[in-house]
């Protein structure tokens, strides 16, 4: 529930989205390699997640739309010296680097997603691309493990950018962006 200082931010789909991408990425990296069965669902249940969440950037609500918050690079930039001088402006919706970190994560994922695929398909002979790897040399499979993985890797530092510029700009700006993510309210602007 919101107060009379709260407004509705963050719609029901988004909303979900981010929790359940948050859970299906968390349980991709815990079963890794020791529960295939369930690594190999999560990462489709990702590439579902990210599917939808590219409709929902062009069809959904005014802030869960990428032309709320998807801003030039010299933007962006500004921003993030503003944020590391903290100065930076408070925005409703996402600021320029949390639109950007939204876009790197929707392009990363789906790359992961189809290299999982690639990887399970030549080494399971598994998957909706085995087919694609039956005549494939036998030094594929591990260059396509190593693109998986450095790709994997590479998510792990975005999460971390991620969540240490949610908590620095909570900081700044004095308001729980975690709450504000969970509830889809955010403080009015002043």
């Amino acid at each position: 529930m919101s107060n009379t200082n709260e407004i509705k931010v963050w719609d029901l789909p988004v909303r979900l989205f981010h929790w359940t991408l948050a859970l299906a990425v968390l349980v991709t990296f815990v079963t890794e390699d020791d529960l295939l069965w369930a690594h190999t669902w999560a990462g489709y249940w990702v590439l579902g997640l990210v599917t939808v969440r590219w409709v929902w950037g062009f069809i959904g609500s005014e802030n869960a739309r990428f032309s709320d918050f998807v801003h030039p690079p010299r933007e962006t930039l500004a921003y993030l010296g503003d944020m590391a001088a903290f100065r930076a402006r408070r925005y409703l919706g996402h600021n320029p680097a949390g639109g950007a970190m939204v876009v790197a994560m929707l392009l990363l994922l789906p790359l992961i997603a189809l290299s999982g695929m690639a990887v399970y398909g030549y080494l399971e002979f598994s998957g909706p691309l085995a087919g694609l790897f039956s005549a494939s040399p036998d030094s594929w499979g591990a260059v396509l493990k190593e693109i998986h993985e450095l790709l994997a890797n590479l998510l792990l530092v975005l999460v971390g950018l991620h969540l240490a510029g949610v908590a620095i700009a909570s900081l700044q700006h004095r308001e729980n962006l975690v709450r504000a993510m969970w509830t889809g309210f955010k403080r009015k602007p002043e």
